[in-house]
């Protein structure tokens, strides 16, 4: 750990460790894909895809105008300006110093509010726990070498009765066929090395984290998207990706 020096006491300080829950390699891959994130036949067009099918699944369970909605992991803003745009007062966090640097450039041409923060979930819990109607996490926690940790930060984050949303990938031969065998080197949608196919997420893994969090689980529902053809849609299928809402208890 390394210490600063304070010009105004010559008190050494011990400087803030980097957050714990973070890998640098990760988010190197987010730093490579950030000046085009808002590009949708960039390397980020499967999020544009996917995205208004997320963001009906989350109007559809919750009441957004009016309320305060956070986006943990919001990368370069896709997801929290939508948000935005439906009226909800939003909070986007993430850990990449460049998507956030894009996000808060985009607003400048789409007009939206939006606070974005350089801060983890962990810490963004301590500074505002109970603070949050909603909750967006998505395609986030398959980056993080502790996922548990943000699902029980995101909990904390919720007010009583607050709605959280996650979505991720399952931990199954089909999704390493697809989601990294086809997305980075057959189709090369994406850098290699994006996923990590031991961090991937089985939903009964996901919905014990959340019931130890002490969160409720209301719905799981996948999600289906053709590369080709673009098309995202909801299934009742979670062999590749998925998504979950779960409730904070009153």
């Amino acid at each position: 750990m390394s210490t600063i020096e304070n010009p105004q006491t010559d008190r050494a300080l011990v400087a803030p460790a980097p957050p714990a829950n973070a890998d640098a390699a990760e988010l190197a891959v987010f730093a490579r894909l950030a000046p085009r994130w808002w590009d949708p036949e960039g390397e980020s067009r499967a999020l544009h895809d996917l995205n208004p099918v997320r963001l009906q699944y989350v109007a559809d369970r919750c009441q957004l105008k009016g309320s305060q909605v956070v986006d943990v992991g919001c990368g370069g803003g896709l997801l929290s300006e939508a948000l935005a745009a439906q009226g909800a007062g939003v909070t986007g966090i993430d850990l990449g110093e460049e998507v956030l640097a894009v996000a808060r450039l985009h607003l400048l041409e789409s007009g939206l509010a939006v606070d974005y923060r350089l801060e983890s979930a962990e810490q963004h819990a301590t500074a505002r726990p109970g603070h949050y109607a909603a909750l967006t996490c998505m395609e986030m926690l398959e980056h993080v070498p502790d996922p548990e940790a943000v699902v029980k930060a995101c909990a904390d984050l919720l007010r009583p009765g607050g709605q959280a949303f996650f979505s991720t990938i399952n931990r199954t031969p089909l999704a390493f066929a697809g989601a990294i065998v086809g997305a980075e080197y057959v189709l090369r949608m994406l850098p290699r090395g994006t996923h990590r196919y031991d961090r991937f997420i089985r939903p009964s893994e996901l919905a014990r984290a959340l019931r130890r969090a002490g969160l409720v689980v209301r719905d799981i529902a996948g999600l289906r998207y053709d590369p080709i053809l673009r098309r995202a849609a909801l299934t009742s299928g979670t062999s590749i990706n998925y998504i979950v809402h779960a409730e904070k208890p009153a």
